[in-house]
């Protein structure tokens, strides 16, 4: 965050007659900080009062600490009108680029100087680090915490307002979550979450299955479960960090801080995820194994020809299909390199993937009108996928390492849960959202009847939505921007699907050859991913597969399966795998997940076509209407926990900045943010 990362704020003495000045100054408005500034960057100037009974008209210019009146001044901070009543204790001053070395903040009142600080050093050295600003600029002002304030006219945002102001933060999911953890590691107390739902933690929807405790491990993950955290380069002989999901184990480090430790009843503790097993069932082109089994992945590969399909009649020439893939490939460049540089900065990389318009493509759209390929050859290589080229995925999927959470990814919300269920609303589902211009607040509407024709209502100073789009485009808004207005009705969401079985005993790792967790990916229809337990390998006891994971056109048609049909599907699909034995463990348990369906989400996770991110990113880094969108469909990745905690970030730094808390802003940015800047 250009400047809002940089500069750093310290004591700043009263210097009130400490100059040889013509006339020294009254000593109405005494100044506490900075010792030191930044040029080109945002800080808060702390300012007390010398005089009880002043009021009055208050300007706040920078120059020379001899200057003779504000005309020679060399640039404006500030004005505002200080009643007897109402004393701002900062304002924000926007450093600029030439500031001049060693000069003063003076404050007048109509021609008379009220106050006047000591000698302000003012370092114009090139930065030592890379800020926000200079990655991610193109894609939001939030970043560059200097332009965003330039934004805004010398107004009320130039001083600080109360640490009271009471802030809605409607949706209880993890950038919900995070936002209410920001805001208390700031000072800022007065805030409430209502979520619709009788639980917090959105997304994350681990299920213990058969009424069965944590303790117990007989759960799976029916929402996110896992999180890539490096990968190993062969051809290097390198392991890189993937940074993005640091910031899901700073925050366990957190919590579990908060909560007393990492043995606590509230502990988040991560261990290692499977994702790769050589003997989980693997796609075969529908070829079975003697005893009609489906082949591991091992097999698949060790005899793949074996498991190749012949050329399907009428499928479009061979050659034509390679030149089109590999100028496909080389134009997406997706080499070593770029990866790299994805798990190393993916806010970089993002940037760079919008310069170089692989937003504007989406594979199968570059093959057909910039290779003028038959819709036939569009079809066979990429299908009608509309995702713009964006490879963050690649990246994530591409990790050697992954970790989970001990007992479910449940922990973190639990976690949560005691600081904030005294501000905390459940089964409140949210209607709308109301402005009032004349006061400038935020109300939030609901509906206890549905049937009522007046909804409820309660105000607020500000509102952090932290709720899809996929529910909000269904609420009455206030009259937002085009742009963000048509972010929230036009949005694109993926589908998925999950069912998971409960076996008496984890007979999967007893079979010849084991398996021993992993994730495959089978040829059944419906079906998708299978996934098994990484935790507690070779433990007695009941045990839970994840039998099907399966997102888009496939996931809508089996969500229309009733649950008994769908279930027995998944159950049918496990005898296929693992064979008789799958039905003699079935204890007939199961959970069911189709997120596009779920009252609450309306969707698996934001899958922005082409177009979209680029366009509407920018909307949500501005605050509208006292309102602030945060989620994982703001973000520049998506579907990840990763992605719901970065645009709580953001937007609790964008509520900080708009009400003037610079400091609280740059100490969240470095808290969180700080691993994306180079010393």
């Amino acid at each position: 965050m250009k400047g809002l990362l940089t500069a750093s704020s310290a004591a700043f003495t009263l210097a009130g007659g400490a100059l040889a000045t013509p006339t020294a100054p009254r000593s109405d408005l005494l100044f506490f900080k900075p010792l030191s500034v930044t040029s080109d960057s945002v800080h808060n100037i702390h300012v007390g009062y010398g005089d009880d009974d002043f009021e009055g008209d208050v300007r706040l210019v920078y120059g020379d600490c001899g200057m003779r009146s504000h005309g020679d001044r060399h640039h404006e901070i500030a004005s505002h009108y200080i009643k007897r009543s109402d004393r701002p204790e900062r304002f924000v001053w926007i450093v600029p680029e030439d500031a001049i070395d060693g000069g003063c903040i003076h404050a007048y009142s109509g021609s008379a100087l009220i106050g006047r600080s000591t000698r302000i050093p003012v370092k114009h050295q090139p930065r030592k680090r890379e800020d926000m600003s200079a990655i991610a600029d193109a894609m939001g002002p939030w970043f560059d915490g200097v332009a965003y304030m330039k934004a805004k006219q010398n107004n009320a945002s130039y001083v600080t307002v109360e640490k009271s102001k009471k802030i809605a933060i409607i949706g209880g999911g993890m950038s919900g979550l995070m936002t209410s953890l920001l805001l208390d590691s700031v000072g800022i107390h007065d805030w409430h979450i209502t979520e619709s739902s009788q639980r917090i933690g959105g997304r994350i929807r681990t299920k213990y299955l058969a009424g069965s405790t944590p303790e117990q491990y007989q759960y799976q993950e029916m929402g996110p479960m896992r999180f890539p955290v490096s990968t190993f380069y062969p051809d290097a002989n390198e392991t890189l960090d993937i940074q993005d999901h640091k910031m899901v184990f700073q925050l366990g480090a957190t919590l579990n801080e908060m909560n007393g430790g990492n043995t606590s009843s509230l502990a988040v503790n991560f261990i290692p995820w499977i994702q790769a097993s050589p003997n989980v069932p693997a796609n075969s082109n529908g070829f079975r194994l003697p005893n009609g089994r489906i082949p591991s992945a091992t097999q698949v590969k060790n005899n793949a020809t074996a498991y190749t399909l012949p050329a399907v009649e009428g499928a479009p020439d061979e050659k034509t299909v390679d030149d089109a893939t590999e100028t496909l490939d080389k134009w997406e460049n997706v080499t070593t390199d770029v990866l790299k540089s994805i798990a190393t900065n993916v806010f970089q990389a993002h940037k760079d993937a919008v310069s170089k318009g692989l937003f504007h493509w989406s594979e199968a759209a570059y093959i057909k009108y910039a290779l003028n390929a038959s819709d036939e050859v569009v079809d066979y290589i990429t299908g009608n996928d509309d995702s713009p080229i964006w490879e963050y995925d690649t990246v994530y999927f591409g990790a050697t390492t992954w970790r989970t959470i001990d007992k479910g990814l449940e922990s973190l919300p639990r976690a949560f849960y005691p600081h904030v269920q005294d501000r905390l609303t459940l089964g409140r589902k949210v209607t709308g959202l109301k402005h009032d211009e004349s006061t400038g607040k935020i109300a939030v509407q609901w509906r206890q009847n549905p049937m009522a024709m007046e909804p409820e209502s309660e105000e607020y100073d500000y509102a952090v939505v932290a709720v899809p789009f996929s529910k909000v485009r269904l609420w009455n808004l206030p009259r937002y921007s085009s742009l963000l207005s048509r972010a929230i009705s036009e949005m694109n969401y993926e589908q998925s699907c999950k069912v998971s079985l409960r076996y008496k005993t984890r007979f999967w790792e007893k079979l010849s050859p084991p398996i021993i967790g992993g994730c495959g990916a089978v040829d059944i229809a419906g079906i998708g991913s299978v996934c098994y337990p990484s935790y507690k390998i070779n433990s007695t006891g009941p045990g839970v597969i994840l039998g099907s994971y399966i997102s888009g056109t496939l996931a809508r048609s089996v969500a229309a399966l009733s649950e008994a049909d769908h279930v027995a599907m998944v159950q049918r699909a496990m005898v296929e795998i693992h064979g008789e034995v799958a039905t003699e463990q079935f204890t007939g348990a199961y959970e069911r997940q189709c997120w596009e369906v779920d009252e609450h989400q309306a969707g698996a996770w934001a899958s922005p076509i082409v177009g979209q991110q680029d366009l509407f990113l920018p909307a949500y880094y501005k605050t509208e209407l006292k309102s602030i969108f945060i989620g994982e469909h703001t973000s520049y990745t998506h579907a990840w926990i990763f992605s719901a905690l970065d645009s709580a970030v953001r937007g609790t730094s964008q509520l900080l900045l708009d009400m003037g808390l610079v400091d609280e802003a740059k100490q969240i940015v470095d808290t969180w943010m700080g691993r994306w800047i180079s010393i």
